[in-house]
């Protein structure tokens, strides 16, 4: 009988902290599920669907009355492009230009310039490797 009163007591003493305690216990475990719950989730990629293309030739771009016979090494690049799933999924090779400005130079040594890159409307560049070709100008004849 003495344990059974001691049990009621022990139930029933200080009754509204108990019930204040478990409400918030139920609260901070709700929230710490929460976040380990959205942690947990993968990362939306918000630029759609990526791409990569090795071995894009790089066109050279010169004036019509230039000469020259310019050469560009390394002679092709890597373009990875991003876009939505749709456009990404029908997009060819051909469609991706890869170019070389070039007007404007007479001669130079160790010149390096920067590749330009044209793609179809919805695709985004992402990146180019190697983002700069070194250029090779040969004597005008």
């Amino acid at each position: 009988m003495k344990f059974l009163s001691a049990f009621r007591a022990w139930l029933v003493d200080d009754v509204g902290w108990k019930i204040f305690s478990l409400i918030l216990a139920v609260a901070i475990w709700l929230t710490v599920h929460r976040i380990l719950m959205e942690s947990a989730l993968p990362i939306a990629n918000t630029g759609g669907s990526t791409l990569t293309y090795g071995n894009l030739p790089v066109l050279v771009v010169a004036a019509a009355s230039d000469v020259h016979l310019y050469r560009v090494a390394p002679e092709t690049v890597k373009v990875t492009v991003s876009g939505s799933p749709e456009i990404i999924s029908v997009l060819q090779a051909n469609q991706i230009r890869a170019t070389v400005d070039l007007t404007g130079i007479d001669s130079a040594r160790d010149l390096k310039r920067s590749v330009d890159v044209a793609v179809p409307s919805g695709v985004t560049v992402v990146s180019v490797e190697p983002a700069k070709v070194g250029v090779i100008v040969p004597p005008a004849k």
